[in-house]
């Protein structure tokens, strides 16, 4: 990451923690007020990067301890809905509407050996494994960090 870029973060978290941002458009016009060329494509990957949420019509930053640790899911717990195979090696996880991609990007920041890998939507996320033992303790894990 360059110091362009990091710097541009630092400007979107200190956005998101002063008020409350209902879209991305409005997170691009705060960030061209105060100077930054940023484009909407550039916004959703700082937001996916920064593990933001979208809750109740509003982007939120996880908690601190979560982002540091990277390994904390008590407070994503609350978006994950469900979990089931899809074959020998693909596990679907349900969340609620736009929380996919946070849930995801901290299972691929935990880098858990069984995880080869994540593809998220809005509200799936689909979880590959190597083989069928991989996605048996993957499911394990879940099971004990969303209560699913």
């Amino acid at each position: 990451m360059d110091a362009e870029q990091l710097e541009r973060r630092q400007a979107v978290v200190r956005i998101l923690r002063s008020g409350v941002v209902h879209r991305q458009e409005d997170l691009v016009r705060l960030l061209r007020v105060e100077g930054y060329d940023v484009t909407q494509s550039s916004i959703s990957r700082d937001l996916r990067d920064l593990g933001v949420l979208k809750a109740s019509g509003r982007y939120v930053l996880p908690p601190d301890e979560v982002t540091r640790t990277q390994g904390d899911f008590a407070m994503l717990a609350q978006f994950v809905r469900g979990m089931r195979r899809a074959g020998p090696s693909l596990t679907v996880l349900r969340t609620t509407i736009g929380a996919a991609q946070s849930v995801a990007v901290a299972i691929d920041r935990a880098e858990w050996p069984e995880v080869s890998g994540t593809l998220s939507g809005d509200d799936t996320i689909f979880i590959a494994t190597a083989s069928r033992h991989a996605q048996d303790q993957l499911i394990a894990r879940l099971q004990a960090l969303f209560g699913i």
